[in-house]
């Protein structure tokens, strides 16, 4: 940002809490939980879920142990209504969770989202309205806070009145002074109170007061100074669950919900890896697993986290970034030798069958990753010390390169002596081109330049190739029969007297995915003369092709 623009913005107030408590308060147990996946969650996507991929979604968050879920926003559209009606009719909420619906404070919103709970067992209708000074001078245009919150408690009203219309439902009540964090916290409070005169909660049948920060507007003390000020000023305390909404617009969201627990809350709403506008909603995986790891139970089951997270990309398209943590690719991974090799040890020490309680303590980890379906993965950086296993993968991860485990030896040792002789690290892109020039499509002293194959129709199996190579300059037609490309070709060079070898491993794989795609194989002979393993790399877009350019490299690198 250019200094000459800094005069846009000014700091956030700070909250008159000289007293505040939450910094010396510790987390020892964890709150309701709340998913918004299905509403929060899915109006944030680019193609909102299917009625379908939501019941997907639905089941798998049901399994994770969610007891309350935030399944849309039913009068907003017919597949949000049609979804809502779908979990009531097939009966697929289980007794002890609560479905959550959200409406604005509009009377026509308000009754048609009734019309959507008839018949649902257990259900918490969530209203709200915007409240901020931003959103009563804008949106509102100049709105007053009298009329505010007057659209707040005729709100209120009107669903206390529709209760009745759903007997058969139990019926809980939330309501959302919108954009809570950027709203005068004195005025805040005068709203919810006003709702809760007509709302009229118990200590057993509590109202939620949520209060989101909708647009994280400032740091994580100040949004727990909020929320404790808050606590402490509300009357009717015992009958009051206060919720968190936190977003990630300044990436401090869970820092934020933390403190905010810190700070008195009782609930928290948020997505699967973070899912939701602009920068998204809490990610309720890292706060609960975050909890996990201080030896505090959740009630929330991420012990298949890879399961949950392909579920999740499939049903929202989205992808979860390789360093969100517990959930991205590369959260278990090392990529310094010493870190790989500290980990290492505070593994070996963690033995299987250690008894019950011993407490998880290897460097770099946190977590075990195994108790979320995960596993450390140590990935080398390649450099004149690195292991063989490391130019493996990155010739896989990177290059589409699956290399055969027999063929990792004689690749790495190259590409390491590469790096010694340089003296550097190598790039990704280096590691692809040394192992093309050394293994792969290789040409000299032996090139194929035409090749023809014949199919036996008296003799199923059996083919006959004819081709043309060029050997030293020269140019030969060679012709053998065997059972596949490969065979005939080895036999064409013995009938040249050029076969010094035997064949001892073939390996092959498409590179990448749909029809257009190359194919790679690899070849290993064992020289006649010697007893040594050469291996041999040929890609093509033909599969038959490829063996027979990978047996020619494999050719060459014996010659050579």
């Amino acid at each position: 940002m250019k200094p000459d623009s800094l005069s846009k913005y000014k700091p956030f107030p700070e909250v008159d809490l000289p007293d505040r408590q939450w910094p010396d308060r510790q987390l020892t147990k964890a709150p309701v939980w709340c998913s918004v996946d299905l509403r929060d969650g899915n109006q944030a996507l680019a193609i909102p879920m299917s009625v379908e991929e939501k019941l997907e979604m639905f089941h798998m968050l049901v399994g994770i142990g969610f007891k309350q879920i935030e399944v849309g926003f039913p009068s907003a559209s017919d597949t949000e209504f049609a979804f809502m009606r779908r979990l009531v009719e097939e009966d697929l909420v289980p007794d002890d969770v609560q479905i959550q619906v959200l409406v604005q404070a509009r009377e026509h919103l308000i009754r048609r989202t009734f019309e959507a709970l008839e018949g649902s067992k257990n259900a918490i209708v969530h209203l709200y309205n915007s409240t901020s000074p931003l959103q009563r001078r804008i949106t509102f245009r100049e709105a007053s806070k009298e009329e505010i919150k007057a659209i707040a408690v005729d709100g209120t009203t009107l669903v206390k009145s529709l209760v009745p219309t759903v007997p058969d439902t139990k019926i809980a009540f939330q309501y959302s002074p919108e954009s809570f964090s950027d709203t005068e916290l004195e005025y805040s409070l005068e709203i919810c109170e006003a709702v809760m005169d007509i709302w009229q909660p118990t200590a057993e049948d509590p109202i939620i007061l949520n209060l989101p920060a909708t647009v994280e507007w400032f740091t994580p003390n100040i949004h727990a100074d909020q929320i404790e000020w808050f606590d402490r000023h509300l009357s009717r305390r015992d009958q009051v669950l206060i919720s968190l909404h936190t977003h990630n617009d300044r990436g401090t969201g869970t820092a934020a919900t933390e403190l905010g627990l810190l700070a008195g809350a009782d609930r928290v709403e948020g997505t699967l890896f973070g899912n939701g506008e602009r920068t998204g909603n809490l990610d309720i995986v890292t706060v609960a697993l975050n909890m996990n790891s201080h030896g505090i139970p959740t009630g929330l089951d991420f012990s298949d986290l890879p399961q949950i997270r392909q579920v999740y990309e499939r049903t929202t398209r989205m992808t979860v970034p390789e360093r969100q943590p517990y959930g991205g690719e590369l959260v278990f991974t090392a990529f310094s030798g010493s870190h790989q090799d500290a980990i290492k040890k505070g593994m070996d020490l963690q033995k299987p069958g250690a008894p019950a309680g011993q407490r998880w303590a290897v460097p770099y980890l946190t977590i075990d990753p195994q108790d979320i379906g995960r596993t450390y993965e140590a990935i080398i950086r390649i450099n004149s010390q690195s292991g063989k296993g490391g130019v493996a993968y990155i010739l896989d991860r990177e290059h589409g390169l699956d290399l055969p485990k027999a063929m990792h030896p004689e690749a790495g040792q190259h590409i390491n002596q590469i790096a010694d002789q340089l003296g550097k690290e190598l790039t990704s892109t280096e590691i692809r081109d040394a192992f093309f020039q050394a293994f792969v499509n290789r040409h000299d002293p032996l090139e194929l330049k035409r090749y023809e194959l014949v199919h036996h129709n008296d003799s199923p199996g059996n083919v006959t190739c004819n081709a043309v190579v060029e050997r030293g300059g020269e140019t030969h037609e060679l012709t053998g029969e065997g059972n596949g490309p490969i065979n005939a070709f080895v036999q064409a060079l013995e009938t040249k007297g050029w076969k010094n070898f035997s064949l001892t491993d073939y390996r092959s794989h498409a590179i990448g995915r749909g029809s257009a795609t190359d194919s790679a194989a690899y070849v290993q002979l064992q020289s006649d003369a010697n007893g040594g393993l050469y291996w041999g790399c040929g890609i093509d877009p033909s599969i038959e092709m490829a063996g027979l350019r990978a047996l020619v490299s494999a050719v060459n690198r014996l010659s050579t």
